[in-house]
């Protein structure tokens, strides 16, 4: 057995030595929706990401001959640009931002006919318990009362890695309480956390979908993020989480197990499109455009008006 299958095995069964239940009583094997698949085109603002006034509460650097945005002025490239959805990425946030600006940024895309279908925060939740676990943990409760506010249903959150020092059983245990956490919180208030395939802990679809198993919350599910496994064969992982999706992001390359480093293929959309179909997937479907040596307000309009016939 390799390595790489070793660590599979054991990151997919660690749930059970804990005595963790992997049957919830809120059973999402898979997600039943009842009619036919169908889904809303929307676009995330990581998309723009360079663009933006501020990024991680920091300032950006202005882009010579480019607008510098507000998260506003997203939802307004949205609106023009007949795109229903938009996720309102966190890390374009004025560092300020607080219910009354959540308030206004709500009242803006009402008024201009764009649906802030979620929002996504940069947290780990594989810390210990102490303070940098308690402040994960403030955190996100602190964006699930934001975007509460907005009316955006949707929180894109992250396992995140195997902290130094610690075993792979510790951090899938810290994980897995962290997370149990914060779906309490996010269920009073309405609010889905989609567990994203963004690598560490849940790099391989299995782990990630037995820690949403065991969550046991209908506020649980996955973020399916189309170009976030790394395998000898992306689709058929993907195939494997799309029944637990609750948010879908649309990436336009893929990089499978041994690619260089930085060396792509473009995504097959039609065979993602037919995943999430054969599964029953019904919602968003957001583009999230990271080929950033491009200039997105020129390539994302061309992108947009093929997933539309597609869609």
């Amino acid at each position: 057995m390799t390595t790489t299958t070793n660590r599979r095995h054991f990151l997919s069964t660690t749930l059970g030595a804990l005595g963790i239940s992997v049957a919830p009583s809120f059973a999402i094997e898979p997600i039943n929706r009842p009619g036919k698949s169908r889904m809303m085109l929307g676009v995330a603002a990581y998309s723009f990401g360079k663009y933006f006034k501020h990024m991680k509460e920091k300032v950006n650097k202005p882009i010579e001959g480019k607008p510098q945005w507000s998260i506003l002025d997203f939802v307004d490239w949205c609106a023009d640009n007949n795109v229903p959805g938009a996720e309102v990425t966190s890390y374009f946030f004025p560092p300020d931002a607080d219910e009354a600006f959540c308030l206004e940024l709500r009242r803006r895309a009402y008024l201009r006919g764009v649906q802030l279908c979620g929002t996504a925060i940069g947290n780990t939740f594989t810390h210990n318990p102490g303070p940098q676990r308690d402040e994960q943990i403030a955190y996100t409760k602190k964006w699930i009362d934001l975007a509460a506010v907005m009316g955006a249903p949707h929180i894109r959150v992250f396992a995140g890695s195997k902290q130094k020092d610690q075993t792979d059983e510790q951090a899938v245990a810290n994980c897995q309480a962290a997370y149990d956490e914060c779906l309490e919180y996010a269920a009073k208030k309405g609010v889905f956390l989609g567990l994203e395939n963004h690598g560490g802990i849940v790099a391989e679809p299995e782990p990630l979908i037995k820690m949403v198993q065991a969550a046991k919350s209908p506020w649980a599910g996955i973020n399916f993020d189309s170009g976030n496994f790394h395998s000898e064969d992306p689709y058929a992982d993907l195939a494997k989480i799309a029944p637990y999706a609750v948010n879908v992001q649309l990436k336009m390359d893929i990089s499978r197990k041994g690619a260089k480093k930085g060396e792509h293929e473009p995504s097959d959309i039609k065979r993602v499109l037919q995943i999430l179909r054969d599964a029953n997937y019904q919602g968003w479907f957001v583009l999230e455009y990271e080929r950033g040596n491009t200039d997105a307000f020129v390539e994302i309009p061309k992108i947009l008006g093929e997933l539309r016939s597609l869609l």
